[in-house]
């Protein structure tokens, strides 16, 4: 698996297969096997840092929320699938993560952060993000650099909003519009009624 560089928005995702840590056991996924889902891809940098035990933990507290909207959280370092399983065997309190609710792949080749095009020049992960829908598009990707973590609860909005626009193909979601808000039909006239309705 190599990368051009180029991913983007609108392609296909590069599939894979790698090994995760899934309930605390070994297993081997390839991201096609959750074609029909969505599935939100998240890298991260290394096992048994600080910043990336807040993000790890705080989609699994909201795993529930995510799998009930038909989709599938991975996460993926750069370190050995052993790596992860000491991880997570580690007690929260203890500089581990504890018990998580998805499985979280190891990518020692870094062949998956290549092809994500996530590689930092050090060798790790950049925090990337990819929401890539049931037929394996990617509708979203985000890149924070290291040391800043990312937003679990907008990760979810932005995964609502696709959603909502699949489901609602003559709609489309404006500025922070969460469920339950208005919508606009992109064309000049839907898009004068959006604004008359919220003036």
């Amino acid at each position: 698996m190599t990368s051009n560089g180029c991913l983007r928005v609108g392609q296909q995702a590069p599939d894979f297969t790698a090994t995760a840590v899934v309930d605390q056991e070994f297993k081997e996924i390839t991201l096609s096997q959750y074609r029909g889902k969505y599935v939100v891809l998240f890298f991260y940098p290394l096992d048994f840092t600080f910043v990336c035990p807040t993000e790890i933990t705080a989609f699994s507290d909201q795993y529930a929320a995510f799998s009930s909207k038909n989709t599938e959280v991975l996460g993926v370092s750069v370190d050995s699938e052993f790596s992860h399983l000491a991880w997570i065997q580690t007690p929260r309190n203890e500089g581990g993560i504890g018990d998580i609710a998805y499985p979280l792949v190891s990518d020692l080749k870094k062949e998956i952060a290549s092809a994500y095009n996530v590689l930092d020049d050090a060798g790790v992960a950049l925090r990337g993000l990819f929401i890539i829908d049931p037929e394996g598009v990617v509708m979203h990707a985000t890149i924070n650099n290291l040391p800043v973590g990312r937003n679990v609860e907008e990760t979810l909005r932005v995964l609502q909003a696709f959603q909502y626009v699949q489901a609602n193909p003559d709609e489309v979601c404006p500025a922070n519009w969460t469920p339950g808000e208005k919508t606009m039909k992109p064309d000049p006239e839907g898009s004068k009624e959006f604004f008359a309705a919220i003036g």
